[in-house]
């Protein structure tokens, strides 16, 4: 008895994501919030998966996401989190404004 599927696999886009559909998830995100990844898809138009729209959201197209290389300062931090935390990536970003568990690691 698990979780019912978040969507039908027929018909969504896979792969890169567009310019036009960053633009459709930033425009409903930014009237809408963040949130109920699972019903976003449809209500924003776009032919993509929940998970993947909360994926491209928090990784790629959030405003705060601190772009360029990762300073000594920050360095250093992930290093001593990384000893205390271990692989635990998630934990570790969140102790680094504006970068993600994709970047830490």
């Amino acid at each position: 008895m698990g979780r019912k599927p978040c969507c039908a696999k027929v018909g969504l886009n896979r792969g890169a994501w567009t310019a036009r559909e960053d633009k459709i998830l930033t425009d409903y995100i930014k009237i809408h919030g963040e949130g109920k990844w699972r019903d976003l898809p449809q209500r924003a138009g776009l032919k993509r998966c929940g998970k993947s729209c909360r994926l491209r959201w928090l990784n790629y197209l959030r405003p705060d996401i601190k772009r360029g290389n990762i300073s000594v300062e920050e360095e250093e931090l992930i290093f001593r989190l990384h000893k205390l935390l271990g692989n635990r990536w998630s934990l570790i970003a969140g102790r680094l404004p504006g970068r993600t568990d994709n970047e830490i690691k």
